[in-house]
């Protein structure tokens, strides 16, 4: 579906700024009796809502495309994912006073990460996750979870079986719906009339500094500032109190937003409202300089690439997020480039990566079939990758951390 207004405005004035050209959807990763079979690719483009300021997709990829075909995300298996996973728990519950008598529901809760965190916390929990084979992991763990798309049928089914939501999350999720009017009709009727709603998502300046132009693919539909928030929340009668920023993902908020106007505004609002007016990312020219830098970025990355490849060095790559697939299309390296893809999750094992169709194979591999370079796609957690890879690097390996400058590291 191609956008026509803004989906948090309305607005009509979408003004493009970056194009990085048609690519598959970044988690359908193929079986190998797929690889005959046509594969469909969709515009991946960026537009600026000049009315509002909301960043946003302007093609709308179905999400029973995206998010049924035996979905393969995860929650980061990394110490530092589950630490941070752990830590938001821990904050949130702190931060609202929730006890065990209060129930929190993940919308988007995947196998159940974050919600056993809030269980550890003594608090209800119930997830809603519409992929058919991560919602079996997640009752096999034990976490209770509804498959099907949050909806007002599944909110109305919440409150029947375990009433009233004191706090209701959406971790990288809330980016990933079109219809966000109907999200929250039905994220108000599901929480208590004093209950909190609390998403994290990526922060957009943050992307613009560190040039995370691969954090864009077609499950990110908004990258989201603080300025268009407020008002976009004020017509549920809702108010942002409270916005945090965190490390994971590059640079990411935790949004809170309650109900009416019962919570104090934190400073730390209109501070970011006025780092946000501060840095201009609201305006044609910074973003267009911004475009210019990802055209910049991908022929220096090949260049780096191709020179290595030229001089005789087998390149490989590590880890296969979503976002190390934009990287891999729009700089259009395939099997010519990177012999393979090393991965810890079972769910893309034996795959081929979307577009560019290079193997996933262990990250054991790496050792025994020991390239000379490793391309580190999931560069949010480089550090500990690298560590956890000491043995590659011991053998000669060196790594090349892609964002936000292709950088050899040995």
């Amino acid at each position: 579906m191609i956008l026509q207004n803004c989906r948090m405005c309305k607005g009509e004035r979408l003004y493009k700024f970056l194009d990085l050209g048609f690519t598959p959807p970044a988690d359908h990763f193929l079986r190998p009796d797929e690889l005959k079979n046509h594969e469909t690719h969709y515009p991946l483009e960026v537009y600026l809502c000049e009315d509002c300021g909301l960043c946003q997709l302007g093609y709308v990829v179905p999400p029973e495309v995206l998010y049924q075909n035996e979905y393969p995300y995860e929650p980061s298996t990394t110490k530092t994912g589950r630490e941070h996973w752990q830590n938001f728990a821990k904050d949130v519950v702190q931060q609202l006073g929730l006890t065990s008598a209060d129930l929190v529901v993940d919308i988007g809760s995947n196998v159940g990460v974050l919600l056993s965190a809030f269980r550890d916390q003594g608090t209800r929990i119930h997830g809603v996750d519409p992929a058919p084979n991560i919602v079996k992991i997640a009752n096999d763990r034990g976490v209770e979870t509804t498959c099907d798309f949050f909806s007002s049928k599944s909110a109305k089914e919440i409150i029947v079986k375990k009433g009233n939501a004191a706090a209701i999350t959406a971790t990288n999720v809330f980016a990933h719906v079109h219809d966000l009017d109907a999200l929250m009709r039905d994220i108000n009727e599901l929480l208590t009339s004093n209950g909190t709603f609390i998403f994290e998502a990526p922060y957009f300046p943050e992307l613009l500094k560190h040039l995370e132009y691969d954090t864009i693919y077609h499950e990110h539909l908004s990258y989201f500032s603080v300025r268009p928030l407020i008002p976009f929340f004020k017509k549920f009668d809702m108010c942002v109190y409270d916005v945090k920023r965190v490390d994971i993902h590059g640079g990411s908020i935790r949004v809170f937003v309650g109900k009416g106007a019962q919570k104090p505004m934190s400073a730390r609002v209109t501070n970011l409202l006025a780092y946000e007016e501060e840095l201009a990312i609201h305006s044609r020219e910074v973003l267009d300089r911004f475009s210019l830098s990802v055209r910049q970025h991908r022929d220096e990355l090949n260049a780096l690439l191709r020179s290595l490849k030229q001089g005789g060095k087998r390149i490989a790559a590590v880890s296969a997020p979503a976002k190390g697939m934009t990287l891999l299309n729009y700089c259009r390296l395939g099997e010519e480039i990177l012999d393979f893809v090393t991965e810890k999750s079972p769910l893309k094992i034996g795959r081929y990566t979307p577009g560019m169709h290079i193997p996933v194979i262990t990250d054991a591999e790496l050792l025994e079939r020991k390239p000379d370079y490793a391309l580190v796609l999931a560069w949010n957690f480089a550090d500990e990758i690298i560590r956890n890879l000491d043995a590659f690097r011991k053998q000669g390996g060196k790594f090349i951390v892609p964002i936000p400058k292709p950088t050899i590291v040995g």
